[in-house]
């Protein structure tokens, strides 16, 4: 019986690892989340931030960033095991509209975001949050 216990639990780690959803290199690539001002600057001095964004995790804090009109908001971060790997941010334009999105789940995006260089491209515009992986074509996937 000890060496059937003994033998088992490999094998099924074994099993396990070889019918897992991706491949186990997946677990090494970077993915890189970009986020882009691209609001209107309306009224206000061209040096004077109109976006804020505040971004994390459940495990990590990315921090918050006060955004002047094209700056672009960037960070890395792997898939962990589970793939529960989730980080969102709360996006205000000032003085007009608040949100709260999701810039990347593990099993929404690990696939559509190796497309373009393993990356998530987000544009804020003034009627939402647009989702991009090839930097060509925009998707409205938070309209606000």
């Amino acid at each position: 019986m000890t060496n059937l216990k003994g033998i088992a639990l490999p094998l099924l780690l074994a099993f396990s690892l070889l019918h897992f959803p991706f491949s186990e290199s997946a677990w090494f690539i970077n993915y890189h989340i970009h986020i882009r001002n691209d609001l209107p600057l309306l009224t206000t001095p061209p040096e004077t931030p109109n976006l804020f964004l505040d971004c994390k995790s459940t495990g990590k804090y990315i921090g918050d960033k006060l955004m002047l009109v094209k700056q672009d908001y960037t960070w890395d971060t792997k898939i962990n095991f589970a793939r529960s790997t989730h980080f969102y941010c709360n996006a205000r334009w000032v003085d007009h509209k608040e949100i709260t999105f999701d810039a990347f789940r593990a099993k929404r995006d690990e696939s559509r975001c190796k497309k373009y260089h393993n990356s998530c491209m987000w544009s804020v515009r003034s009627d939402g949050i647009y989702f991009s992986n090839n930097n060509a074509t925009w998707q409205n996937e938070y309209p606000w």
